[in-house]
């Protein structure tokens, strides 16, 4: 079986005016754009607080230089799973220079390829087949026309 071409991402990583409204979101709310983005390509919602935290941790630890590591890894696998050039390299350089900008550029291949959630909406339709209840005629008392409390019975005066 032959391989199929690498391709170039559908937009590059500062086409921002290509998608405003993508930008927009990712830099005021960039958690937002980072969990939207994760949970549509099918990764656990909570994979950004790894970007979160890791900065945090890495300080604490006294190392200088820190690679966002959910931005990373799910620039590597959108590469690997849809064919796009690129390297490892280019990847940590983009998510340590700009990671917002990252996010931005694979929300918007993810448009680009339609990978929006499906919502299956089933829903159980009960027949229930019921007979009208049988009117009651109390002795001395003539009837009344008009509806009984119970659907589908009505009672004619003669």
């Amino acid at each position: 079986m032959a391989e199929q071409p690498l391709i170039e991402w559908s937009s590059g990583l500062f086409d921002c005016f290509e998608d405003v409204a993508t930008c927009c979101y990712g830099f005021w709310c960039y958690p937002c754009l980072a969990l939207t983005v994760s949970e549509r390509f099918g990764e656990s919602r909570c994979l950004p607080c790894c970007d979160i935290c890791t900065p945090a941790i890495s300080a604490y630890c006294g190392l200088p230089l820190c690679v966002p590591p959910a931005v990373l890894s799910l620039r590597a696998a959108m590469r690997n799973r849809y064919g796009i050039k690129g390297s490892l390299c280019k990847d940590i350089a983009a998510a340590c220079c700009c990671g917002t900008c990252a996010w931005c550029q694979m929300h918007r291949e993810l448009k680009h390829r339609k990978k929006t959630p499906t919502v299956v909406v089933m829903q159980n339709q009960v027949n229930v087949q019921m007979q009208p209840a049988p009117a009651m005629m109390i002795p001395g008392y003539p009837a009344q026309a008009g509806f009984v409390n119970q659907p589908g019975v009505f009672v004619m005066s003669s």
